[in-house]
């Protein structure tokens, strides 16, 4: 393991206790909310000024990572983060409205900004070849830090009080902020785009062939990869897109699987959720451990994404037909399995862009996700007043998995177009020019060996056909 391995999974150990502390505080800020506003619409009320911060702070991640570093960034915002937990856990048994917004505001904000920066610095960190591989390492931490702050949150909040629960919390920032300052990761690729391996993932593979020029390229050649880094922005719209209406449609398993578990076990329904919260974080560890052996460096596309936003679809609402217990814990192993396909298929496809744009990709990400996940919650607690919760999760996950069919059918159309393209660059530079050009460089070659001998290369690589060998895309 290098040194840069070692320094990066001590920062994700680092920002897993973060995520902790901040799944522990989701279930203790929602019950203190109660506590302060005294009504299920207060509740509410904080719950979208948090999740409101994290949309514009989303809106505004690309500017401000443009301005500050990604690390500069990362230890502010979790001292922020700190801040606002040790005011709250010092004030928890009078604490005023005012404060408990303002806290939020930080949270939903700080939240926002830190993860946009994490993400984006991840193949800075360890390299575009590795960036799977550090997500699946990400999202495996992740996975397992959301079951133990949902499971510890009772007891914690039971033994110690709000005003421990949010120490907690305070204290799990100030851990991932002390990691950053001493590790030192570098996030930033110093202004020059190709450093790292940063040279845009899928959409230049060749810097001479981005340039259009260099010894040996043809304008079909140039043109057609100017047409593709032009196009660069509509894939990746369209999987963001999909990743917001995946973020709306988890809402409603979130929002629907208490009622679920009463429903299951009336007597024990913590025991039902800690089931299959547990069952769905060893699926995400599966995740990791396939792609991990899979990928190989390889960018995982649309194609890959919108295949497992079908597949979690389906198994979340499977997991809501009311199997037996074994069948239920398959149905949750399956959801998190395709949760963290997803995850780290969709996180590296972005990484792939450009380190200029990276920023701006994860913030409108974190836009479209937080948006989605607000809206759906929204949604499916009004719906489920009316409906029970399998037709509530029906719906909403087919409709992510009718986005996802869509943007699959786009995948293919646009990859069968490229294939029609690259044929008819093919029959236009191979055919007519490139006879004459052969047959001409036969004979120079064979005149040049007859009277030289030695001169084999210099003609061949001038010709087309050494420039069809340079790497394209």
């Amino acid at each position: 393991m290098t040194g840069v391995d070692r320094r990066f999974r001590s920062l994700v150990v680092a920002h897993a206790v973060s995520a902790y502390g901040t799944y522990l505080n989701l279930i203790a800020l929602s019950l203190f909310s109660y506590e302060v506003t005294g009504s299920a619409l207060g509740v509410g009320a904080v719950m979208a000024v948090r999740l409101l911060s994290g949309v514009t702070a989303g809106l505004a991640a690309g500017a401000v990572t443009a301005r500050l570093t990604r690390r500069t960034l990362m230890v502010a915002t979790d001292l922020a983060q700190t801040l606002a937990m040790v005011v709250l856990a010092l004030w928890a048994s009078r604490t005023p409205l005012w404060v408990l917004l303002g806290a939020v505001v930080v949270l939903g904000a700080g939240n926002t900004f830190f993860n946009v920066a994490l993400r984006s610095a991840v193949p800075v960190m360890v390299g575009q070849d590795d960036r799977a591989r550090a997500n699946g390492v990400l999202v495996t931490a992740r996975s397992v830090a959301t079951v133990l702050g949902f499971a510890s949150a009772a007891p914690v909040i039971s033994l110690g009080g709000f005003g421990v629960a949010f120490g907690v919390n305070a204290a799990s920032f100030a851990v991932s902020a002390a990691a950053v300052l001493v590790l030192r990761p570098r996030t930033d690729t110093d202004g020059d785009p190709d450093r790292d391996g940063d040279t845009g993932g899928d959409a230049v593979s060749d810097p001479r062939a981005a340039e259009g020029g260099g010894e040996g390229s043809s304008p079909g050649r140039g043109g057609r990869l100017r047409r593709r880094v032009a196009g660069l922005a509509g894939p990746l719209l369209g999987l963001i897109a999909l990743r917001g209406l995946d973020a709306l449609a988890s809402a409603s398993h979130n929002v629907a699987l208490p009622l679920a578990a009463h429903a299951a076990e009336p007597s024990d329904p913590a025991v039902f959720m800690a089931r299959f919260w547990a069952a769905w974080a060893v699926g995400t560890l599966l995740a990791h451990q396939v792609l991990k052996r899979r990928s190989h460096g390889t960018t995982w596309g649309e194609r890959a994404f919108a295949i497992g936003t079908c597949a979690m679809s389906l198994c979340f609402v499977a997991a809501f037909t009311g199997p037996p217990a074994p069948a239920l814990i398959a149905a949750a192993v399956a959801a998190g399995f395709a949760d963290g396909w997803t995850e780290i298929v969709y996180t590296s496809r972005l990484q792939a862009a450009p380190d200029r744009q990276r920023s701006r990709l994860f913030g409108l990400s974190a836009t479209a996700e937080q948006s989605g996940f607000a809206l759906g919650t929204i949604a499916a607690a009004a719906a489920l007043e009316a409906l029970p919760a399998l037709a509530v999760v029906g719906v909403f996950h087919g409709a992510a998995a009718c986005g996802a069919l869509v943007l699959l059918l786009l995948t293919v159309r646009r990859r069968d177009a490229r294939s029609a393209e690259d044929r008819s660059d093919r029959s236009s530079t191979g055919g007519e020019d490139h006879s004459s050009t052969r047959g001409e460089d036969r004979s120079s070659t064979s005149e040049d060996r007859s009277s030289t001998g030695g001169d084999k290369g210099e003609d061949t690589h001038g010709t087309s056909t050494g420039a069809s060998r340079l790497p394209g895309p």
